[in-house]
């Protein structure tokens, strides 16, 4: 007994020394908090980070009307006459008049009605977010993109993790499409050389 006892003593003195003789650096320890990634219980599910994902309902809806009225009207008169005596020679007279009368009326209405979600680019020191992302969709062989880019800031975020394209504060938001249907509403190269011609 005394002797089991004994050995048991010695092989924990050896464990002890090997423990001790072992280099530190070959000891080390992981902590499971990752600061990056921590996200309390209790916290929402909002974008707060780098990387993180927001969704941006789009709703724009602009209407800008301008219209131009003018009219000048010139009128000028000359006259001479040649006398000799108590007779008329020559006269003569010449006259001058002119009218112009211009006007013009342009008007343009937008809207935009899209849902995407896009992620956080960059944390300001301020605590707003800067986002970016862009959709394409395409229908009947047309692809449709939308890009949209702006500053949000976190008080904006619902608790969905939505946030409305008015909140957006230098939002640059683009709608365009290609196929036949865009192309056929461009204008052709001819008309745009006779207008500037002023044809």
């Amino acid at each position: 007994m005394t002797t089991a006892i004994k050995m048991t003593v010695k092989a924990r003195a050896a464990v002890l020394a090997w423990a001790m003789a072992a280099p530190l650096g070959a000891l080390h320890a992981e902590s499971l908090f990752q600061e990056q990634t921590f996200r309390p219980l209790m916290a929402d599910n909002k974008a707060f980070r780098v990387g993180d994902v927001l969704t941006v309902q789009v709703f724009e809806n602009s209407s800008a009307t301008t219209s131009a009225d003018t009219g000048t009207r010139r009128r000028n008169a000359l006259s001479a006459d040649l006398s000799h005596g108590s007779g008329s020679v020559a006269q003569t007279a010449a006259g001058l008049g002119g009218t112009f009368d211009g006007g013009g009326r342009t008007q343009r209405t937008n809207r935009v009605l899209a849902t995407l979600t896009v992620s956080v680019q960059e944390v300001l020191a301020n605590g707003d977010l800067l986002v970016g992302g862009e959709q394409t969709l395409t229908v009947n062989e047309e692809p449709q993109k939308v890009t949209l880019q702006g500053r949000v800031r976190p008080l904006d975020i619902s608790d969905g993790n939505v946030v409305l394209s008015t909140r957006l504060a230098d939002a640059r938001i683009s709608y365009v499409g290609e196929g036949d249907l865009a192309e056929r509403s461009r204008r052709p190269w001819w008309r745009s050389l006779l207008d500037n011609l002023g044809l």
